[in-house]
């Protein structure tokens, strides 16, 4: 007997017609003899409408109370999971994340699943039961309701799929796989058989949309089989994994980008010791992550300091930054939120030089300037302004040769 655990995405459970749907797909799962517990997500648009209404009452709504409304999209779906499923004939029983004890820190809004007691869940599971749990959402130490961010129902799932040792974790959503990139901006994307979990971390990272960062970092620390599939079409979609390809690796697995970015610099810094310190610990102080950062020196013994933000935190971002200028004595702060990341993923990248040039020349080509650079051991990426995202994307795609499928290099 398999232990499974499914996640279906917003799209997947839209309707009420969709939800019927994945009530006959779980059964026919149940019913070959496997032990099903489905996580959900909110009915798609339904953690934008709440949102809105909790900005109707307040501009900046508080935290506490935003992540009580928030938590109760997937709390509906749960509920009629469970009823399409006893209308069919298919025992089962929804639980709230606070009900089986998900138990997280107290970070509102992007709180982090600290323990999971699945005691509740395995009792249900021997009795034949298929187990439906409200995804994206947990409860503190002081029985306070928290969620775990955009996407959480991702992370709900794999780390039920962790605690329970489950055979495998299959996340259900709209699209049949990963894709070597986004087909809405190259409609040459090819669908990858399989990925690693390195370069499945860094493609979410990068703003890939089809998991939630901290899910693949979940699945990866507890070697949770993840796959990634269509709720629309049938198909094996995407395993991600430890193990590479038997053939050697392909140079690079995809291209990654991210339209949330803004870039901030501060000029004129005195070029002293703890200075970058001084500049980022206000901001990490008001829980605003950094990515990108780069620091010149000039020769009048003054550095200039940028560093990159989500779009959504570049105006907060820049006042706590334009404060520690003047307590600083540094020359002035610059910002700029109409840039993008792209970024190149492959474990090839370790194996294979002249991968960073080539890179770099598609881009002259067709140019587009870099503004910043970042790498790791399997990725590279740059900064450019908005308007070339598309156009650098499907270069870098037709350069790499990414809609060939590859059995060697």
């Amino acid at each position: 007997m398999a232990l499974y655990v499914y996640k279906f995405g917003g799209t997947s459970v839209g309707t009420v017609e969709r939800i019927k749907a994945v009530a006959e797909k779980v059964k026919k799962a149940h019913e070959m003899g496997n032990q099903i517990v489905v996580v959900v997500s909110a009915m798609s648009g339904e953690t934008n409408r709440l949102i809105g209404l909790a900005k109707e009452m307040q501009a900046q709504p508080i935290e506490r109370e935003l992540d009580v409304l928030i938590s109760t999209g997937e709390q509906v779906t749960m509920a009629l999971l469970s009823m399409a499923l006893h209308e069919i004939g298919c025992n089962a029983c929804s639980y709230t994340g606070g009900q089986v004890k998900i138990l997280t820190d107290s970070s509102y809004t992007k709180a982090r699943i600290r323990q999971i007691d699945d005691a509740r869940i395995h009792t249900d599971l021997a009795q034949g039961k298929v187990v439906v749990v409200a995804g994206f959402q947990g409860i503190d130490e002081h029985d306070n309701i928290t969620t775990l961010g955009r996407g959480g129902s991702d992370t709900t799932a794999v780390a039920l799929a962790a605690a329970l040792k489950a055979d495998e974790c299959l996340i259900f959503t709209d699209v049949d796989g990963v894709y070597t990139t986004d087909p809405r901006v190259e409609p040459r994307a090819r669908r990858l058989d399989r990925i690693t979990f390195e370069e499945m971390l860094e493609m979410a990272s990068l703003g890939s949309k089809v998991l939630q960062i901290r899910s693949v970092e979940f699945a990866g620390k507890y070697n949770v089989a993840l796959r990634v599939l269509s709720s629309f079409t049938e198909g094996c979609g995407t395993l991600i994994t430890y193990e590479e390809s038997p053939m050697e690796s392909a140079l690079i697995s995809g291209i990654a980008f991210n339209r949330d970015e803004a870039k901030l610099t501060i000029t004129g810094v005195p070029d002293l010791p703890g200075v970058a310190f001084t500049i980022l610990g206000p901001i990490a102080n008001a829980n605003i992550e950094v990515d990108m950062i780069i620091q010149n020196i000039a020769e009048d013994a003054t550095t200039d300091f940028t560093f990159t933000v989500h779009r959504n935190d570049y105006q907060r971002a820049k006042s706590i930054l334009e404060q520690t200028c003047a307590d600083l004595g540094a020359r002035k702060v610059t910002g700029d939120d109409a840039i993008v990341k792209v970024s190149i993923v492959g474990v090839g990248m370790r194996s294979h030089a002249g991968i960073a040039s080539t890179m770099f020349k598609t881009l002259a080509t067709e140019g587009i300037n870099i503004r910043m650079i970042s790498t790791s051991e399997i990725k590279i990426s740059v900064v450019v302004d908005e308007k070339y995202l598309e156009l650098a994307v499907r270069a870098l795609h037709a350069a790499f040769k990414l809609d060939q499928a590859s059995t060697s290099v």
